[in-house]
């Protein structure tokens, strides 16, 4: 490998290995070794992750060398992610399994055979085969034909087996061959057909007398099938619940029989080999853990049902068990001579290591699984042995989908895990190992100086692996043989081994033939040409298994292919007759039968021709089944489905497209965000006229050309006491812009601005990216410009107090100049220079005491010397932000009257009152002139060609503006379109795909809308320059500079050390923490906030165009549809492919009584009523399409109210809040629980007074009934939620109407299964589409079913709907300190309980017995909501905490 790593750098090595344990020891071997990158992949470690195509090219591509299990690379083969061709070197560990069906056989024979051979001459990136070496101790795999063995591996490897040639004698020093020995013990006296009758363990024969007793039709799994078949009408699924029960009829194997017969045998098995004591144990340790494990939650018995639990206890308590003796004594008179003789054996081994002054270590080898428990218990218990060893057993794990029946008991005796056992043997901690023939192969166990075979190796494999773990100098390998069949195997093996080392060097040796199914198998092979992914008849069970397993699934167990042969097993009602059967020869055919979820034409595939076994009838079938699923679109190019291929995740793609942007802008020193006044480089200055108010128009010159903007586009100031202000705005191309004309602009913008803003700008700088300069001479300016230089002179001779200027006098030295004039505009009290304040008149005396009190009282001095006439000045608005409309009339007006100040207390600025106003007002008109002219960009480019032109600009500017400005943002926009273009994206898919299920549509539409699929489509459309992200604060304006620094918009943040930051964190209130952790967050250019820019446009079009207009915005985008088209083309499309049929079910007219609408096309109530279970004649799909279709319609309902609701403008938190509350399971579960219709049914009687008479009769007729399924675990399941629901109804139904809070616990009491809010939701769906998809239709329909007037109470009286854990979440973190939450949910003994801790006490517990996921819902709500009642959280709310914490982002996610 390394040379390999060295001489082609653009290929890689694989070395597969056929265990976990042995690929992990190899990888860090080799990366120890080899300094390349070295990956290891194995099934334990996440295997969806491997079904990503762009991981594995990653991964190929930043590695040389991948260490596996050969399954995960032929997967990756037949899938197409790894190309055989790409690997130059294929290393196989422990070669000899490479024959059969081995995946390393099927790797070569399907894979490398079809690539051309290596010249010597062709090119390092060349398409041809790998090298292959193959490593193995034992080139041979079982027993017999050692030659045959070696042309069957060397053909299977295209290889030749080779054994070392140079250097064998310094090879020799370092290989040390064991001490072979064997012993001998004698058999029992009884044979071990005897044993469970007559043999010496009371507890076996307990056990057989148990186990003879069995009857098959006690079983619970016949029972199920019987009641299933009474049940079931003529069909299909009967004749397969009919060939099911004759099958576990006739073999007598049902899942408890079979197990409890396997327990006999084992503990026979054991009993024979091991003695009486050791099966006297065995069997009451197995009975006392499956007692101690009857609660349904102990995963010891977890693949067990809980009938055949409770069956399996009944059966085992029928065991009279004997106590078992724990003395020394007794355990060794109780063991078998085999036993006995290994004692002596192991002490014997270990006094011959004492003597040669070595630490004994050693390997016991057992076939048995069990009997290695055994065997350990039993050597740790001797006196003898246990001072002698530290022992550990090791097994080998099984990790098979199907149940383990006693295995799943037995397992839990093994106290140490294989890791653990492993590790205390090579470092000494453990110096005997009991084993299975796990340790045989390829573990890098410690070199040990004893290996004792317990029982004779079954093979040559065995036997050369099991000696060569005997590897240190002087170690010995030990067999023991009984004495009548004694050692005579040890001479063929020896035999054979010579033989191998003779054929080391052969090479003329001939091919053996190729199996006949073999053969079929290899012929029989579908290939993707664009992937290389190839389908086998070997693979495809797995697949077409797989394909089922991922079919959407609304409970009672995954989806699974069924399988019906011709001629079928059992002929019809064999179980009732149980007449002698002849097995048949064959051939046969099969059918594979798929889930109902798919459509009729492709549940049912037929073989053409008939096959010698069933299993290859059954895997053709499947075959054809699996490649028309390909050929439908059902699989991708992969061939997997698309649920379990997974979509690259392309957030790290946009997060990198975002920092380009971010580091493009810097380069550039311009904003990522559009500057609406300067560009680099422009030159030209451009002339506008701006009026507002009763104000003299002013010229304002731009940087570069402004687009047109409509008089209804322009902003409107709102000034508190006044009308709105209109604002004018309008191009002048006629100005000649003089250089004169701009001097004079600048100075009078930086006088203008630095009346009010001054204390942010720089004196004089005057590069302004906008200047303005009065459109007429005013009457008045001449007088302010003779004030002004009267100042200057003043200022010149140094005649001027500290704080006067250029532009601003003492009110006393103006006065004396220019007498008390009733121009003056700014006032500012010598005490606070920095307050500007509005000049009212004059006051010339007299003063009331009371006045004069405050006059003083305002200096601090009670000697103040008051002259007249006195300043009259009132404080500006408080409000400095002009663009946001006024509540009301009142709204922002001072409360505060006029006041007094004394002139020689005070200056005045030389401005006019208009400049003052100009100043006012302009940072607001300038705000709003910049996002109307960003949308103006957004509108003429983006948008330029498209009906989303049209959307005002009100709206448009809302949309694009980001929550970090700190404006009207598009918060509430995002969340209407989030859901509007779920809704309209559902309607394109439904449409797109018709023979796609629930499961490919909803996870082909969270692709098309997740925020990373979103944000790179708006990134790809710069729609980043037209997000207003820029904060607008009024009180820190200031006017922009060319020379300002452009990028970033946003400070940069002062760096701090981590102790600094501490101690700030640590001086925030939690509030302020919170909302600190929020802005930073939002400061960010993000993918989140560019995929909520493109669903608040949606919004914006939904909410102008409705969703015609949102169809053309969905378009813009794109998000991976192929087209877009208006919602009635697309319901035309899905009502076209209707078909009607007859012999339709009766209910259908209850049904639509029951919901208030008549079905034009009752198939499609008939497919809103049919459960994947009904097995019914009609062919049409399950209600999974349809409610994938409902709940999308729900939410748009429900979100479009919420988004109007009068009076509201509910926070998108408060939106969410109320939506839970609406469209949750628990509830729509209710309703349709509710929903029923009252028949009058007369009834005939007769009694011997009144003769024959009718009686009326009241039938209720429930819409959870209508249900279409031939399940009766479905109908076990309406039954009991239907039982529950009557004890809560009424408390329901009061809480609703009634209660200020929303019953969140009593829905969850209701424990209701999935499938009966999915029957609410496929009928919106159903009702959507016959109404051609007019939402009108589905709001009725809730009205008529209740959820309309809940959503309305809900609104109108403010129900206060926050989940009980989230409240108790959101007050934890309110808290300062913050306290610490947990809840717990623990199962034990068929209870499920949760608890509520807060800072790790106990505050409330609930518990209920467990049905269910639901019943875990239920405690936790119930706890929940015991929490808030003691804890008092209700009462110390406040109305601003939910918005306070960030709904939703931060409260902690817990089920709901």
């Amino acid at each position: 490998m390394k040379i390999e790593a060295e001489r082609n750098p653009h290929k890689i090595s694989w070395f597969l290995a056929p265990t976990v344990a042995l690929i992990e020891q190899q990888k860090d071997v080799i990366a120890a070794a080899i300094p390349v990158p070295v990956g290891l992949i194995s099934g334990a470690s996440e295997p969806d992750q491997w079904k990503d195509a762009e991981m594995w090219k990653k991964l190929l591509s930043t590695h040389r060398i991948m260490v596996s299990t050969p399954q995960i690379l032929l997967d990756a083969l037949n899938h197409g992610y790894v190309h055989l061709s790409q690997i130059g070197l294929l290393i196989f560990d422990e070669a000899h399994h490479a024959t059969a069906k081995h995946p390393y056989n099927l790797i070569m024979s399907f894979f490398y055979a079809m690539l051309p051979p290596r010249s010597g001459n062709e090119s390092l990136t060349a398409a041809v085969r790998p090298m292959i070496l193959g490593l193995t101790a034992s080139p041979i795999y079982g027993g017999g034909d050692v030659s045959r063995a070696f042309l069957e591996l060397e053909r299977n490897l295209d290889s030749v087996v080779r054994s070392s040639r140079q250097n064998r004698e310094e090879l020799a020093l370092f290989v040390h061959r064991p001490v072979f020995e064997y012993v001998e013990y004698p058999l029992p006296r009884y044979s071990r057909e005897q044993v469970t009758w007559s043999g010496p363990s009371h507890n076996l024969l307990a056990l057989q007398v148990v186990v003879s007793r069995l009857d098959i039709e006690d079983d619970p799994y016949v029972k199920s099938l019987r009641v299933q078949l009474e049940k079931l009408p003529m069909g299909d699924q009967r004749h397969r619940v009919d060939q099911k029960l004759s099958k576990v009829i006739g073999k007598q194997d049902s899942f408890t029989h079979k197990g409890l017969k396997s327990f006999l045998n084992t503990a026979a098995d054991i009993c024979y080999d091991l003695g009486p004591w050791a099966a006297d144990w065995f069997i009451a340790t197995v009975i006392a853990m499956a007692q101690s494990s009857s609660s349904l939650y102990n995963n010891i018995m977890a693949s067990w049902q809980e009938k055949e639990k409770r069956y399996l206890l009944s059966m085992l308590a029928g065991v009279e068990l004997a106590p078992v003796s724990q003395d020394p004594d007794d355990i060794m008179r109780g063991l078998s001579a085999r036993v006995r003789r290994l004692i002596q054996t192991l002490s014997r081994e270990e006094e011959i290591s004492r003597l040669q002054d070595e630490a004994y270590s050693g390997i016991v080898f057992v076939q048995r699984r069990d009997s290695v428990l055994v065997l350990g218990e039993i050597l740790s218990r001797l006196p003898a042995t246990s001072q002698l060893f530290r022992i550990g057993c090791l097994l080998g794990s099984s990790n098979s989908f199907k149940r383990h029946s006693f295995l799943d008991i037995t397992r839990a005796l093994l106290k140490e895990t294989p890791t653990d056992v492993i590790q205390d043997f090579r470092n000494g901690d453990k110096n005997l190992i009991v084993s299975t023939a796990v340790a045989e192969e390829g573990l890098d166990i410690q070199a040990c100086g004893n290996v004792i075979r317990f029982d004779p190796p079954p093979n040559m494999v065995a036997w050369a692996q099991s000696r060569g773990r005997a590897r240190r100098k002087k170690s010995r390998f030990i067999i023991m043989f009984d004495n009548v069949n004694g050692h005579s195997r040890v001479q063929e093996w020896e035999e054979m081994e010579r033989q191998m080392m003779a054929l080391y060097n052969a090479t003329d040796r001939d091919l053996p033939a190729e199996d006949e199914d073999e053969a079929e198998d290899n012929l029989t092979q579908f290939k993707v040409e664009a992937t290389g992914a190839l389908l086998t008849l070997n693979s495809v069970m797995g697949h077409l298994f797989h394909f089922c397993a991922v079919l959407p699934s609304s409970g009672h167990g995954r989806h699974i292919p069924c399988f019906d042969l011709d001629p079928p097993d059992f002929p019809a009602e064999w179980h009732s007759t149980r007449e002698d059967l002849q097995p048949h020869p064959g051939p046969w055919t099969a059918s594979c039968i798929l889930p109902r979820v798919l459509p009729a034409r492709l549940r049912k595939f037929t073989t053409d021709f008939s096959y010698s076994s069933k299993l290859l009838a059954q895997k053709h079938a499947a075959f054809e089944a699996y490649v028309t699923l390909y050929e439908e679109g059902f699989l991708n190019d992969n061939l997997l489905p698309f649920t379990s291929a997974i979509e690259g995740d392309s957030h790290e793609e946009v997060k990198l497209l975002l920092e380009e942007v971010e580091k493009e802008a810097g380069v550039q020193n311009v904003s990522v965000q559009m500057d609406p006044w300067y560009m680099p480089g422009q030159s030209d200055w451009f002339c506008y006229e701006l009026e507002f108010a009763s104000l003299p128009p002013l010229h304002m010159f731009t940087r570069q050309a402004l687009p047109t903007l409509a008089q209804d586009d322009l902003p409107s100031l709102y000034v508190p006491g006044q009308p709105p202000i209109i604002v004018r705005f309008l191009p002048k191309p006629d100005v000649v812009i003089s250089g004169g004309m701009i001097t004079q602009a600048e100075a009078y913008t930086e006088r203008l601005f630095k009346t009010l803003h001054g204390a942010r700008m720089i004196s004089g700088q005057t590069d302004f990216v906008y200047l303005f300069l009065p459109a007429k001479a005013r009457r008045d300016e001449k007088k302010w410009e003779e004030r002004r230089t009267w100042m200057a002179e003043r200022h010149g001779r140094r005649e001027h107090t500290r704080d006067e200027g250029r532009d601003r006098a003492s009110v006393t030295a103006f006065c004396e100049k220019f007498g008390s004039t009733l121009d003056l505009s700014l006032v500012r009290s010598n005490d606070k220079p920095s307050k500007a304040l509005r000049f009212v008149g004059w006051h010339d005396g007299p003063l009331s005491d009371e006045e004069a009190d405050e006059l003083r009282e305002r200096y601090e001095d009670s000697d103040v010397d008051i002259f007249f006439p006195l300043l009259v000045v009132q404080e500006l608005p408080r409000r400095a932000n002009f663009l946001i409309p006024l509540a009301d009339e009142s709204s922002g007006l001072r409360n505060t009257e006029p006041f007094l100040l004394i002139p020689s207390e005070a200056m005045t600025d030389l401005i006019s009152r208009d400049d003052m106003d100009y100043a006012l007002y302009l940072p607001s008109i300038l705000r709003g002139l910049a996002k109307v002219i960003t949308v103006a960009s957004l509108r003429d480019t983006l948008l330029a060609s498209t009906p989303l032109s049209a959307i005002p600009t009100e709206l448009l500017t809302v949309a694009i503006t980001a929550p970090v400005s700190q404006e009207e943002n598009y918060q509430r926009l995002e969340t209407l379109g989030d859901t509007v273009l779920k809704y309209t994206i559902s309607i394109q898919l439904f449409a797109d795909h018709p023979w796609w299920h629930e499961g490919y549509l909803s996870r082909r539409k969270d692709h098309a809308v997740n925020n990373s699929r979103l944000a790179k489509e708006a990134v790809g459309k710069g729609l980043h320059k037209w997000i207003i992200r820029d904060r607008y604060s009024p009180r820190k304006w200031k006017p922009r500079y060319v020379s300002d620094q452009v990028s970033p918009q946003t400070p940069p943040p002062e760096t701090k050390t981590e102790d600094a930051i501490e101690k700030d964190e640590k001086e925030m209130t939690p509030k302020e923490r919170r909302a600190a952790s929020r802005r930073k967050k939002n400061q960010q250019l993000s993918t989140k906030v560019m995929a909520d820019i493109v669903e608040s446009l949606m919004g914006a079009a939904y909410e102008h165009g409705s969703f015609d207009l949102a169809i053309h915005c969905a378009r813009l985008f794109g998000l991976g549809l192929p087209r877009w088209e208006p919602i009635s083309v697309r319901i035309d499309e899905i009502l076209a492919r209707v078909e009607e049929v007859e012999g339709l079910p009766s209910q259908l007219g209850l049904v639509e009584r029951m919901i208030g609408y008549q079905f034009k096309r009752k198939m499609l109530l008939v497919e809103a009523l049919t459960h994947a279970s009904y097995q019914g004649d009609l062919e049409n799909v399950s209600y999974e399409r349809l409610e994938f279709l409902g709940d999308a319609a729900l939410d748009m309902v429900v979100t479009h109210y919420l988004y109007h609701a009068p009076g509201k403008k509910y926070s998108p938190g408060h939106m969410h809040l109320r939506k839970e509350a609406l469209v949750n399971s628990h509830l729509l579960a209710f309703l349709c629980l509710d929903t029923h219709l009252v028949l009058d049914a007369t009834m005939p009687s007769w009694t011997p007074s009144e003769g024959l008479q009718e009686n009326t009769e009241e039938n209720h007729v429930y819409l959870y009934q209508c249900l279409l399924h031939s399940s009766h675990f479905v109908m076990d399941d309406q039954l009991n939620t239907r039982r529950r629901y009557e004890k809560s109804r009424d408390q329901i139904l009061r809480e609703l109407k009634k209660s200020t809070y929303y019953p969140w616990a009593s829905l969850t009491s209701i424990q209701a299964p999935k499938f009966i809010s999915d029957l609410f939701e496929s009928l919106l769906g159903a009702v959507l589409l016959d109404a051609e998809g007019n939402l009108d239709a589905v709001r009725a329909v809730l009205k008529t079913l209740g959820l309309y007037s809940i959503m309305e109470r809900i609104v109108a009286d403010d129900v206060d709907v926050l989940h009980p854990i989230s409240r108790v979440a959101i007050w934890a973190a309110k808290q300062d300190p913050k306290k610490d939450l947990d809840v717990k949910v623990e199962r034990d003994k068929g209870n499920i309980t949760c608890s509520v801790l807060v800072d790790e006490e106990l505050v409330a517990e609930v518990s209920e017995r467990y049905r269910g996921k639901t019943t875990k819902q239920g405690v936790r709500f119930a706890a929940a909501d015991a929490a808030i009642r003691k804890l008092g959280i209700i009462e110390q709310e406040e109305p601003d905490d939910v918005d306070d914490v960030g709904w939703p982002d931060e409260v902690p996610q817990y089920e709901w």
